[in-house]
């Protein structure tokens, strides 16, 4: 359930925190404003699927939930701040005038930072913890190493994926257009983080490392 869970939420709020992703690559005004009207209906539906997993891992896992929480909790943080960040866009860009601006800022910047931090609290969590008896024994900032940096950009380069193939879906004509020449080189970017992480990931074994 909780692998259920996780899953869909990746697929589905992927491809809206990928909308917010490619928006500053498009002009304020009609481009945009299409943009975030094509996951306005559904982007709160689909963060339910975080809480599912997060509840799923407390209520079925307690330890390794006492575990992971205090190793990742900076980076989980800086994601909820960035979520509420971006929901508050949506809501509020539509109704303003002279600061839309400053709501398309807090749109793309809380999409991507979310997504750079989830991609970072993957890699932390690939790379493991120091536990003593049953408590995490790391630092505060353990999670930050250049792994994980590089998780975190490879989330981002997987969501702006996403979220240009749903605007293919989504849109026609001219801008349609624009994304299928997107998504050529933003698939060759995910295709080389999936290749480097692939070859690194083995050597954050001790014993392969040596």
């Amino acid at each position: 359930i909780i692998a259920f869970g996780v899953l869909m939420y990746v697929v589905m709020d992927g491809f809206d925190l990928g909308v917010g992703i490619l928006f500053p690559l498009f002009k304020e005004g009609e481009e945009r404003d299409l943009m975030m009207n094509s996951v306005a209906p559904v982007w709160d539906g689909n963060e339910t699927w975080l809480v599912l997993g997060g509840v799923g891992l407390f209520a079925a896992f307690p330890l390794a939930y006492a575990v992971i929480l205090p190793a990742l909790y900076l980076p989980l943080t800086v994601m909820l701040i960035a979520l509420i960040f971006r929901g508050v866009a949506f809501e509020f860009r539509f109704k303003s005038r002279r600061s839309r601006w400053l709501w398309d800022l807090a749109f793309a910047g809380g999409s991507g930072l979310a997504a750079f931090a989830q991609g970072v609290a993957l890699g932390a969590f690939i790379q493991g913890n120091k536990v003593t008896g049953r408590d995490f024994a790391g630092g505060p900032l353990d999670w930050l190493t250049p792994f994980s940096l590089m998780t975190g950009g490879g989330l981002m380069a997987g969501y702006a994926m996403l979220g240009c193939a749903w605007l293919i879906m989504k849109t026609e004509g001219p801008i349609q257009r624009r994304f299928f020449e997107l998504m050529t080189p933003i698939g060759l970017i995910v295709l080389a983080f999936v290749g480097a992480v692939s070859l690194w990931t083995p050597f954050l074994s001790p014993a392969i490392a040596q």
